[in-house]
């Protein structure tokens, strides 16, 4: 979920925003170190990619992360949603 995210928000890509529009769309709760965590293992991965943006005065001067999907994080998102995809067509229709 946090890689669809991190897809969805493209530019915007960062801890903070990652977060907020996680709990947003998803209505779970996680805490932000967690998602720092699950980004640092998407990154290592190479499902995502980082690189700090430029220092701003409404942060105190400090610069973000921001992230981005690689390559292959758009392919195995794709393959992942295809394979689901399959399955709930699998799946016998409720009365």
């Amino acid at each position: 979920m946090v890689l669809l995210v991190v897809m969805m928000m493209r530019d915007e890509a960062y801890g903070v925003s990652i977060h907020e529009a996680y709990v947003e769309h998803t209505g779970h709760q996680l805490t932000l170190s967690s998602i720092h965590t699950v980004l640092r293992r998407l990154e290592k991965k190479g499902l995502i990619s980082s690189e700090m943006g430029g220092a701003t005065a409404d942060r105190g001067g400090r610069r973000k992360r921001l992230y981005s999907v690689t390559a292959f994080g758009q392919r195995v998102a794709a393959k992942q949603e295809a394979q689901r995809q399959k399955i709930w067509k699998l799946i016998p229709k409720w009365d």
